[in-house]
């Protein structure tokens, strides 16, 4: 008895001998090897160091030059080992490949021997053994190469696939020599994991981010997973060492990963718990990483997944429920903006299914955006560019395709061409999709109509920024306050801003209305245009604009107050101005048995009568074909023919091409007395800057429906080396002229008669960068006030020509003098930098956003922002067509007609004015006249829509007479002889006022003793 239990002992001492021992001898190797290489590399550069300090001292020259043989050899067996550590070749590939999976292996053989031991140190006869060390003499040559291809020894040596192999290598060579085998640290060989990715990156097994992204997460959770509960295996198993290694627990490998697991979750349980000190203190460490990585990591792979999985479905098509795809720029505010404007004329009617497209999965923001408009928007992952991204969102039986642009990019040529490859994308493949896209520069326009299977009469269309945005700025010149008027019309204004101006009642007159399309009742069918207009003001409160028809020679194109010879057709589309799109629903529902003589638009509904049951399609007639000349049309016909010459289009007035040289106007002290009552455009730019297009400005300024007496001269100030740049496109456009300036200089715009000019553009060629976007616009801030600040003094004779901008200064003089204030309009790169031309510097912080859109609404500020919704391109363009596209896409500049025969057909489209009530001041004195009869009378006489009101503010000091929109006027709204009418006027009439209008209308009464206040102060 007292032998076998002395043998117990003596065997237990020596298992203890054995992990206490044999232990310290394998982590001492280890750590020998590792410290010694880094002092062995310290000291190697100490002595490097010193040599060449002494020698420097010394002025002495100490070279060691070896064989030219060995230093090339050397060279090149460098650059083979480096080729074969990136994987580059087919041998490196394999090289990596075979780490990795060596690794894994050494890994699962560690496993093994885990869940088979009870002590670490293993007996020498293991059968395992021989295959782990195949896989470390493998691992020691790598660990070779790699070193030998290191330019930094110190920093390779410090690397964590270094250290992997010094603390798992190392003991392998050792056991030989003790004839004992140590689990100790092989479980560092997780650490390989976190090579995954790269493996799978040069297998090319995953190559979308979202995969890459997701192997790097699992990667890293993995590893470190599997190593915090490999060192909790040692160290609990093994015991602190100044306890004698005698306080240890025996643990699986298992255990060990779930009681890991419960500390990173940080539910702990207890069940499982640490006992020794050292592997206390990790768990102190490690549950603060633990837990930072769980928390972050778990979340973003369980959305990377389940993203994966909800964004890269197929959508399956419903019969009979329409559905367009959107794409190219797919982020937050891209998306807003098409949301809100799609879904605003009837959110609950809208029956189109929104897809959107993006390549990159959306963020919390946007996704949130998704859910709020589930029932019309769905988002999926992938590439327009990728055919079977295009088969996914079934784009073949898609209405449209939008392409979105990035109207913020700092590089608009690369954005352009992008989406423009996209179009390319989808017409190669599917050729009959009508596809909507928006380009920022219109000089990338011309590469759509050379696309194969591009067709503007299949309804595909271009919508370009520049364009918009310059010639809805031409067409401020001529009419102020349009801006203002088109964004009430075509942008829905958020609740904010209307709250404010709840506070200015004259301001929110209007801001309900907005331009919305629908079709009209086939009772319209071959009536004028004028007379559908009649109708839906009269009887059913509606204020029709344009129509478009489907067939015919005007399919698809927006006619803008077409002429008397245009009839409407079948199925004619209608752009209304109203409240919704209950109120557009009445002109297609109005019957003229049961509607024609109801005032009552609340009850039009659809018709049940018998007539309107039993009537069929009538055949569609060729509308348009041929023009009716009336008397009107004289004083247009009789324009000098040697004065009016068109372009080859019909659609502009076109010169021979002036050379440069002549239309540079020469600096003199005193100003040319030949500009008058002319247009300055300030633009700023470089030699190096990108074009603007002020093709895209001149254009509407010279448009045909103008007479060549109503043309105004246009100057610009800038740059020369710049201007001249832009010369080549605009030389065949009579009365423009050049002037190398700046608009920061007094002299220069002096120069330019700009006291006497009607309006004052600045433009800007800077792009914005990826720096402050307050500073792009600072040169056009600084002209503007410096404009500003110019004021010029007036006799009364000479205001005369002017008074929307004169105030009086001295009312108590027999003579009165006055100052008049140039108008300026300002095209802003930045919407928020507005702030920099408020006056009041004590304002509200809080109120600053709802002041900016109160300066938006004087029409004194242009932003890009405010093209995002800008649909009626023709109104804006001056009468650019897809015709007219096509030929600028093979011609740099307009040609000459070289016919005599007077285009009267292109000419004979409307034009947008601004036209004063009355030229006599006192035809209106006492009588009381509202809206509704002026626009019902000037329809009838002239055929001129009004559709606007620029008024003057009520305000007491109102000394420079500020003016402010009133959208889609109510019927009832009294007018003033101040008052100034948005018009959309016949290319035959020649009306300058609507003067004879008020004479032909038979006022409602007298006016009221406020309202005859009112006008003599206004006055």
């Amino acid at each position: 008895m007292d032998i076998h239990h002395h043998e117990h002992d003596w065997t237990k001492e020596q298992g203890q001998h054995c992990n206490e021992y044999f232990q310290s001898a394998f982590i001492c190797s280890c750590l020998s090897i590792f410290l010694g290489g880094i002092i062995f590399i310290l000291i190697y550069r100490t002595v490097y160091f010193c040599l060449h300090f002494l020698g420097r001292k010394l002025r002495l020259k100490l070279r060691i030059e070896a064989p030219r043989l060995f230093s090339s050899w050397k060279r090149h067996f460098q650059d083979w080992v480096l080729m074969m550590l990136s994987a580059q070749t087919a041998v490196g590939r394999v090289l990596v490949i075979l780490v990795f999976l060596f690794s894994i292996g050494s890994l699962i053989i560690y496993f093994i021997n885990c869940y088979s031991a009870i002590q670490f140190c293993l007996s020498f006869q293991d059968k395992t053994i021989n295959i782990d060390l195949f896989f470390n003499i493998f691992f020691l040559f790598y660990f070779g190469l790699r070193f030998l291809a290191a330019s930094d020894k110190l920093k390779f040596w410090l690397e964590l696939n270094s250290i992997v192999d010094f603390f798992t290598i190392t003991p392998v060579c050792v056991s030989f020599y003790l004839k004992k085998n140590w689990l100790g640290f092989r479980f560092l060989r997780a650490l390989r994991l976190l090579e995954l990715p790269k493996i799978l990156q040069f297998l090319q097994i995953i190559k979308s981010s979202t995969s890459i992204k997701l192997s790097k997460l699992l990667a890293v959770f993995l590893s470190t997973w599997l190593t915090a509960a490999g060192f909790l295996h040692w160290i609990e198993n093994s015991g602190d060492p100044w306890e004698g290694l005698t306080n240890f627990q025996q643990l699986s490998y298992f255990e060990c990963l779930y009681m890991v697991m419960v500390t990173m979750s940080t539910v702990g349980y207890g069940d499982i718990v640490a006992k020794t000190t050292l592997g206390r203190c990790f768990l102190l460490f490690f549950i603060v990483g633990g837990l930072m990585l769980f928390a972050n990591f778990i979340p973003e792979i369980a959305d990377i997944v389940g993203s994966t999985k909800i964004y890269k479905g197929s959508y399956k098509t419903v019969k009979g429920r329409k559905f367009i795809v959107v794409c190219g720029d797919i982020n937050l505010n891209s998306v807003t903006a098409f949301l809100r404007d799609f879904l605003s004329q009837d959110p609950g009617g809208i029956t189109t299914e929104i897809l959107f497209l993006g390549e990159n999965a959306p963020n919390l923001e946007l996704e949130t955006v998704f859910r709020c408009y589930s029932a019309y928007a769905t988002f999926f992952q992938g590439s327009i560019l990728k055919n079977e991204d295009l088969q996914r969102v079934r784009i073949n039986d898609a209405d449209a395709c939008l392409i979105l642009a990035d109207t913020c990019s700092a590089k608009p040529y690369i954005e352009d061409t992008a989406n423009i490859m996209r179009v390319l994308s989808i017409k190669n493949q599917y050729a009959n999709v009508r596809v909507v896209i928006q380009i920022i520069q219109s000089s990338n326009k011309v590469y759509l109509p050379k696309l194969p299977n591009w067709d503007w009469k299949k309804g595909d269309c271009i919508i370009c920024f520049a364009e918009l945005k310059l010639g809805l700025i031409a067409q401020s010149c001529l009419v102020p306050g349009l801006t203002t008027l088109l964004t009430r019309l075509f942008v829905r204004e958020n609740t904010q801003t209307k709250n404010f101006l709840l506070g200015h009642w004259h301001e929110i007159q209007g801001m309900d209305y907005n331009v919305l399309t629908g079709h009209l009742s086939n009772d319209f069918i071959d009536m004028t245009f004028q007379e559908v207009c009649r109708i839906c003001f009269v009887n059913l409160n509606l204020m029709l604009l344009a129509v478009q028809f489907k067939h015919g020679i005007y399919a698809n194109s927006i006619l803008i107050n077409p002429p008397l010879a245009v009839k409407i057709q079948y199925k004619t589309m209608g752009f209304f101005i109203a409240r919704n799109a209950a109120e557009v629903k009445r002109a297609r529902y109005f019957c003229k048995t049961c509607h024609s003589n109801s005032t009552a638009q609340d009850v039009i509904g659809k018709c049940r009568c018998k007539a309107k049951a039993e009537g069929k399609p009538p055949p569609i007639l060729p509308s348009g074909n041929t023009e009716i000349l009336s008397e009107g049309y004289s004083t247009i016909l009789e324009e000098k023919k040697s004065e009016t010459l068109l372009d080859s289009t019909g659609m502009f007035h076109w010169c021979e091409a002036v050379p440069l040289e002549k239309a540079i106007l020469m600096q003199k002290k005193k100003p040319s007395p030949v500009l008058r009552n002319h247009i300055v455009v300030c633009v700023f730019g470089e030699a190096s800057s990108s074009l603007i297009g002020l093709r895209n400005f001149v254009m509407p300024l010279r448009a045909s429906n103008f007479t060549f007496n109503e043309l105004k001269d246009i100057v610009f100030v800038g740059s020369l080396e710049y201007l001249q740049r832009e010369w080549e496109f605009i030389h065949n456009f009579p009365k423009l002229f050049l002037l190398e300036g700046s608009a920061l200089s007094c002299a220069d715009l002096k120069a330019v008669n700009i006291k006497y000019c009607s309006m004052c553009a600045i433009l800007s060629a800077y792009a914005r960068d990826t720096g402050d976007q307050t500073l792009v616009d600072t040169k056009s801030i600084l002209a503007t006030h410096n404009i500003r600040s110019m004021q010029f003094r007036f006799n009364t004779s000479t205001a005369a020509m002017s008074t929307a901008f004169i105030r009086d200064m001295e009312e108590n003089q027999m003579h009165q003098l006055f100052f008049k204030s140039i108008p300026i309009i300002t095209e802003l790169k930045v919407a928020s930098n507005a702030q920099f031309f408020e006056q009041n510097i004590k304002e509200n912080a809080g109120d600053l956003q709802n002041r900016h859109a109160s300066r938006f609404s004087k029409g004194s500020v242009f932003s890009d922002s405010f093209l995002d919704s800008l649909l009626c391109t023709t109104l804006v363009t001056g009468g650019t067509s897809p015709q007219l596209e096509e030929y600028l896409s093979e011609e740099t500049s307009l040609t000459g007609s070289c016919s005599h025969i007077m285009h009267y057909t292109p000419r004979n489209r409307c034009k947008l004015a601004l036209l004063p009530v009355t030229d006599e001041q006192d035809l209106l004195d006492g009588v009381l006249i509202f809206f509704g009869d002026v626009y019902c009378k000037a329809l009838d006489m002239f055929g001129i829509i009004c559709f606007g009101l620029y008024r003057i503010e009520e305000e007491e000091h109102n000394v420079s007479e500020n003016r402010f929109v009133i959208s889609r006027p109510p019927n009832n709204l009294e007018i003033f002889s101040s008052d100034l009418f948005f018009c959309l006027v016949p290319f035959n009439s020649s009306a300058t006022s609507l003067t004879k209008v008020i004479e032909n209308i038979v006022p409602k009464g007298r006016k009221t003793g406020w309202s005859l206040l009112r006008q003599s102060t206004l006055r």
